[in-house]
């Protein structure tokens, strides 16, 4: 998965170059982060498709870019130009718009740079080695158990790389950078003799990845070779889901058309977009290995036109074409979520759906901040929802494992008393709310509710993004796979199919209750078929079925 090495500079150029960098600013720094932010963007579905799981959630990728420009949007104005005041600018920037764990590392890394940079003008090469010496060790600091293999271990390799660089002559700072991203390339590449997980999935760290491409990023911009950022935006083909429609419907959005094809050479990406502009709104064009997935809302009447249009292009493999004004009829009014006085325990919950707010805002969560899987909230959103309440005792459900962090990040950012209760999943959450006690006092209600959380167990079933076999579990592309408690346990040809077979996997006979929460994706009307296949198979068990509208993932379960 080796990347092709940069090309080389002329050695004038080069001479030009390492006396340019003998020295760094806050000028110099800022263009060197501008660069990094726009080679990880460029490479984001990359990282993004470098997902352990073969489920349509990889946001590694999009994390990173997200804490990144927070980051640059935070120094683009700084007038203070030492490379000091630059610094810590970037790291307040990525520190507030740190997003899932690889941004809430990345931005602890940002933070130790920035502290060995304090009241610097200027830096040399041996004052960038000790600031990511002491990025590193921050890094570290800031995760209770490091787990070897991820973005942690490129960094340590960096540290060490840059260190090496110095001891062998180095006195610019662009030859420390060289030997930097050279080294991250390699320790991304042993990822997987270090994570097992890794190993068995057939992929490198995604984190790790991202950081690489930062840094080599700046080597890009230090060569002057280009960023290639691209004029339209493309995601992979299996980040595209079948019914990703917006949340609200706007005029002219009547219909919405989803198509899989197979195009014929040559085929021009620009005119294809273009043509589609001319149709409707809302484009979304996604690619993966020669298919392509098209995602447009067109205007009443005009709903086969891109089909038709299509089809002179090639092969039309699947396609799909929804109704949104009907859809957007099915919406329910505001959800009310809990008033909560001075004095009394507030509860904000990460929710991935308008069905599972409305479950949560019922059970007495006061604020919502929305977000989940591909679309992790930055600590800098769950503090400003710390902020609305009129409370100053509350506690953070983040119901995903890659939220955990940013919520503790965010919970050390502001002077209310917050404890973070780490439910990792969406049925974890709402178990945890079931003691819940607005007069209670806040320790004891957070321990009661992290009883409450570890008594449920969680079932996610969705399709297969690609081929792999893990866990003891083959799985091929397109297959329904379920997860039990973030584990790959099953794979089945049909969801009903894989619903029974995690169900019987979870030992569910054994249980009491079991809780099906509906994704946006799936049918009322096929909900309702799989709960009276339930109630077929476990007549004993006390079943239950709500709408949870979230994405990604047809079903959610929580089985008590």
């Amino acid at each position: 998965m080796a990347l092709t090495p940069l090309p080389s500079v002329d050695a004038p150029v080069r001479l030009r170059l390492l006396e340019r960098y003998r020295r760094l600013d806050g000028r110099l720094l800022r263009l060197l982060t501008w660069a990094s932010l726009h080679w990880l963007r460029t490479n984001q579905q990359v990282v993004n498709a470098l997902n352990v799981f073969p489920i349509p959630d990889g946001d590694t990728g999009t994390n990173m870019v997200l804490t990144m420009q927070s980051a640059w949007n935070e120094i683009e104005g700084t007038p203070d130009n030492t490379v000091s005041a630059v610094a810590h600018a970037l790291a307040h920037g990525a520190l507030m718009g740190a997003r899932g764990n690889s941004g809430v590392i990345l931005s602890q890394l940002w933070r130790g740079f920035a502290r060995s940079l304090d009241k610097m003008a200027t830096v040399d090469a041996q004052g960038v080695v000790q600031a990511l010496a002491e990025a590193r060790d921050t890094a570290y600091r800031g995760v209770v158990r490091p787990v070897e293999g991820t973005i942690l271990t490129v960094a340590k390799d960096v540290a060490a790389a840059a260190q090496a660089a110095l001891e062998d002559g180095a006195t610019s700072g662009l030859e420390v950078l060289e030997r930097v991203v050279q080294a991250a390339e390699d320790s991304v590449e042993r990822t997987p003799d270090l994570l097992p997980v890794l190993r068995e999935a057939g992929v490198v760290d995604s984190g790790g990845k991202g950081l690489y491409f930062i840094l080599e990023g700046m080597l890009r911009a230090a060569y002057r070779l280009p960023l290639d950022e691209s004029l339209i935006d493309v995601t992979t083909f299996n980040a595209l889901t079948m019914a990703d429609v917006a949340e609200s419907i706007e005029p002219g959005q009547d219909w919405e058309v989803v198509i899989d094809f197979q195009p014929s050479l040559p085929f021009d990406l620009g005119s294809f977009h273009r043509t589609l502009a001319g149709m409707g709104t809302s484009i979304q064009i996604a690619e993966g290995d020669g298919r392509y997935r098209m995602h447009i809302h067109v205007p009443d009447r005009t709903q086969h036109r891109p089909v038709e249009y299509i089809s002179g292009l090639g092969t039309v493999i699947e396609y799909r074409v929804e109704n949104l004004m009907i859809q957007a009829g099915r919406a329910e009014g505001p959800i009310s979520l809990a008033q909560i006085l001075p004095g009394q325990v507030g509860v904000v919950a990460v929710s991935p759906g308008k069905g599972l707010s409305r479950l949560f805002a019922s059970l007495g969560v006061a604020a919502i901040v929305e977000g989940g899987q591909t679309m992790n909230p930055s600590a800098q959103e769950i503090h400003e929802s710390l902020k609305t309440l009129a409370t100053d005792r509350i506690i953070v459900l983040p119901n995903n494992k890659n939220i955990v962090l940013a919520a503790q990040q965010a919970a050390q950012l502001t002077e209310k008393d917050v404890i973070v209760v780490p439910t990792t999943s969406v049925p974890q959450g709402l178990a945890a709310m079931l003691p819940y006690d607005a007069q209670a006092d806040l320790e004891s209600l957070a321990k009661a509710m992290e009883r409450a959380r570890s008594g449920v167990r969680t079932g996610e079933l969705t399709t297969a993004t690609r081929s792999v076999g893990m866990d003891g579990v083959v799985v091929h592309e397109g297959q329904i796979i379920g997860l039990l408690d973030g584990k790959l346990v099953v794979a089945g040809d049909t969801l009903e199919q894989g619903l029974l077979m995690l169900l019987e996997a979870a030992g569910a006979a054994d249980a009491e209750l079991i809780t099906a929460y509906a994704g946006q994706d799936l049918p009322a009307s096929i909900a309702d078929q799989l709960i009276a296949r339930l109630r077929q198979t476990y007549p004993s068990l006390e079943i239950e079925s709500h709408y949870g509208g979230q994405p990604h993932y047809p079903l959610l379960l929580s089985i008590e």
